[in-house]
């Protein structure tokens, strides 16, 4: 089965000024919880990995979660590729995992409700 590594900003890291009204930590905290569940629940083989938005402790971060385990796919959120202010997080987040993972493919969710269709376009459980 294909190991996971599900990368996304912690709820408590995320700048809730840039995002849609009506969200906070709270709401944030239970559907980011919520999509790593229904993941876990559908079969699927995977390692939450919440990062900061500090590029330079993000790939800390990454590069430690590749020195426990290998992967075979790695998730992306939204929430890191969407905001422009989190532009070099997600280089960071991509070219980290391509240099601790040469070749290894990526998909992308647009939010925590999509996670399931984003792995699926990929892998089945």
């Amino acid at each position: 089965m294909t190991r996971i590594l599900m990368i996304g900003i912690h709820a408590s890291a995320l700048d809730y000024s840039k995002l849609p009204p009506g969200l906070d930590e709270a709401i944030m905290t239970e559907r980011i919880e919520a999509g790593f569940g229904a993941t876990i629940a559908a079969g699927f083989d995977a390692v939450s990995c919440l990062i900061g938005t500090s590029p330079d402790e993000a790939e800390s971060e990454i590069r430690a979660a590749f020195s426990r385990d290998r992967f075979g796919l790695v998730m992306v959120g939204g929430g890191i590729r969407m905001v422009p202010d989190y532009t070099e997080l997600f280089e960071r987040v991509i070219n980290t995992c391509s240099a601790e993972s040469p070749g290894i493919p990526f998909c992308f969710n647009t939010s925590p409700e999509t996670t399931l269709d984003a792995l699926r376009r990929h892998i089945q459980p």
